[in-house]
């Protein structure tokens, strides 16, 4: 028995000792943790500086119109007087020298409906003389709209009659300064205009007369003809100067254009030569170029309002000259008066 029991203690010894220890056993293997999806702030990619951004400047108001009529002026006059103030306005504005005027191709017709935007038909106006009885062209006209908007406007002339087509109550500052009445005038229709640029305005006309008369005198394109536009042209340019002097210029629309054009020493008729005048826009807003628009001179009026933010009287045959503004435009439009062939 004694033996036995020896025997399997010794069996059991040798049994165990045969067993692998446990510090023997294979390590497992260590776990890799998981990749993050967000990476540690230390290593995040740089974050990218964007340049500034550059905002446009935006474009100044227009806070007022001058218009300026050169009597009698042919497009192709323009080049040929030497009118570098005129062909200036051309250079960086919007511009044609195939706009129409009314037939008959008279000063104060072709005024009226420069200004009041209609026809001869709807503003009466068919004669061409001061004749006060008359009264005034019917219809309303850019300055009796611009004057009840609470606008300073001005109306300076080189010719009486064109008292006749607008009320003196639409108007703030009305003179004329006319060579054929034989009236000495003690000041001249420049100075008068500069005067009143000094003093501001919402709405301006100013009109060069001279030209036309020396049309008559000396005949169309004639070098007394041309002599006087340059000279009148040079006027402009002091009109443009004292608008820069007074810190107006940026702010103010100039249309540049004529009544009629003139053949011979005459005018009034349907002929290209008479009927056919330039028709220039510059400041704020106007996109540069020549205009593909066919412009009448109703238009003047119409676009003249436009700028202004005028209402414009439904009964105007005139419409703006959406073109120069970089709108968008109807080229099937003819926009001329009966009996006016483009």
């Amino acid at each position: 028995m004694t033996k036995h029991f020896r025997f399997l203690t010794l069996f059991t010894i040798l049994l165990h000792a045969c067993q692998p220890s446990a510090s023997l056993a294979p390590t497992p293997a260590p776990v890799i943790p998981t990749a993050t999806l967000t990476p540690s702030p230390s290593l995040a990619p740089p974050t990218q500086t964007l340049p500034p951004t550059s905002t446009p400047e935006p474009l100044p108001n227009i806070e007022r119109v001058l218009i300026v009529s050169f009597d009698g002026l042919r497009p192709d006059a323009i080049e040929a007087a030497n009118m570098d103030s005129t062909m200036e306005l051309m250079q960086t504005g919007a511009y044609t020298l195939t706009a129409q005027t009314i037939d008959p191709s008279l000063t104060l017709p072709a005024h009226s409906s420069m200004l009041v935007g209609t026809c001869p038909a709807k503003h009466i106006v068919r004669w061409n003389v001061y004749v006060p009885e008359n009264g005034f062209a019917l219809g309303s006209d850019i300055f009796d709209l611009a004057h009840a908007a609470g606008l300073r406007t001005v109306f300076v002339t080189g010719k009486e009659k064109l008292r006749q087509v607008t009320e003196p109550t639409s108007t703030d500052f009305f003179e004329f300064i006319d060579r054929t009445d034989k009236i000495q005038d003690k000041t001249t229709v420049l100075r008068l205009a500069l005067d009143q640029i000094a003093q501001g305005f919402g709405l301006m006309f100013v009109h060069f007369a001279e030209g036309d008369i020396e049309g008559h005198n000396k005949g169309w394109m004639s070098r007394a003809q041309l002599d006087v536009y340059g000279r009148e042209d040079r006027g402009l340019g002091s009109m443009i100067q004292t608008l820069k002097d007074k810190g107006m210029y940026e702010t103010t629309l100039i249309i540049v254009t004529s009544d009629h054009g003139g053949h011979d020493s005459t005018h009034g008729t349907g002929l290209p030569d008479d009927m056919t005048i330039p028709w220039v826009i510059n400041g704020p807003r106007i996109l540069p170029g020549e205009l593909q628009t066919q412009v009448h001179i109703m238009d003047t009026a119409a676009t003249a309002a436009f700028a202004l933010g005028l209402p414009i009287p439904p009964e105007w045959d005139g419409i703006p000259v959406y073109e120069a503004f970089g709108l968008p435009v109807d080229f099937t439009r003819n926009g001329g008066c009966a009996g006016v062939t483009p």
